[in-house]
């Protein structure tokens, strides 16, 4: 049996990258399957393949799991290289990944992912300003205790593809951190795995406007690398 990895416009889905990032990065074969968002409202095509409606969703014969951190955990049951091999480093990249998936909720409401777009933000809301703070003292934490060059050590794990998104949003939004945690974002985006899915995303024919109107949000476009 193999896995088939359900997913969406890889401009917009940051919960498909984060699992697509994963398995590419450790050379995990899948095959991909991409249905691009419909708009507004229920994704009619994604309950063929998802019972959430939602994406990511990874199939592997009869087994159907459609969380993208219930993905990492069912996939590294058969590839434990998906977190650190350090009983420490696993356990801290497990409650930073977790943190990642549930919250930095103004972080997601202000600066929905697009890959193509670069936006001027102005000055960070109060909320987004928090969730700044918080992601650069753990991203810091991280680098510092288990020594780089990424999050949980020397190797890329499923704990840096969950911040893929983030370090997308960082760029295209010009959010301000520090130097160590800007130096980590510009690592994440030069990763191999990365890079590609952002230049298959900027590529994508698609345009779904509740997306990029919940990007836009009246704010100036600084650039857009579709054109």
């Amino acid at each position: 049996m193999s896995y088939r990895l359900f997913i969406a416009n890889k401009n917009y889905s940051s919960w498909s990258m984060r699992a697509w990032v994963a398995l590419k990065a450790l050379d995990i074969p899948f095959e991909e399957v991409l249905t691009p968002f419909e708009g507004a409202g229920l994704q009619t095509a994604f309950t063929s393949f998802s019972p959430t409606a939602k994406v990511p969703c990874l199939h592997e014969g009869d087994n159907v799991v459609w969380d993208s951190l219930a993905i990492i955990e069912y996939v590294a049951e058969a590839h434990p290289d998906l977190w650190p091999q350090s009983r420490a480093a696993r356990a801290w990249a497990r409650c930073a990944t977790a943190e990642m998936h549930s919250g930095f909720p103004a972080l997601r409401d202000e600066c929905s992912m697009n890959c193509s777009l670069r936006i001027e933000l102005g000055t960070p809301s109060e909320g987004l300003q928090r969730d700044l703070n918080r992601l650069e003292t753990l991203w810091c934490e991280g680098l510092k205790r288990f020594g780089g060059p990424w999050l949980a050590g020397e190797r890329f794990t499923a704990v840096d593809a969950f911040f893929a998104p983030v370090a997308v949003r960082i760029h295209g939004y010009d959010l301000p951190l520090g130097e160590t945690a800007l130096a980590y974002v510009q690592r994440l985006l030069e990763h191999p795995s990365v890079a590609d899915w952002i230049s298959q995303g900027i590529a994508e024919p698609w345009v779904d406007e509740p997306h990029e109107q919940d990007c836009l949000r009246g704010r100036r476009v600084l650039a857009d690398r579709r054109a």
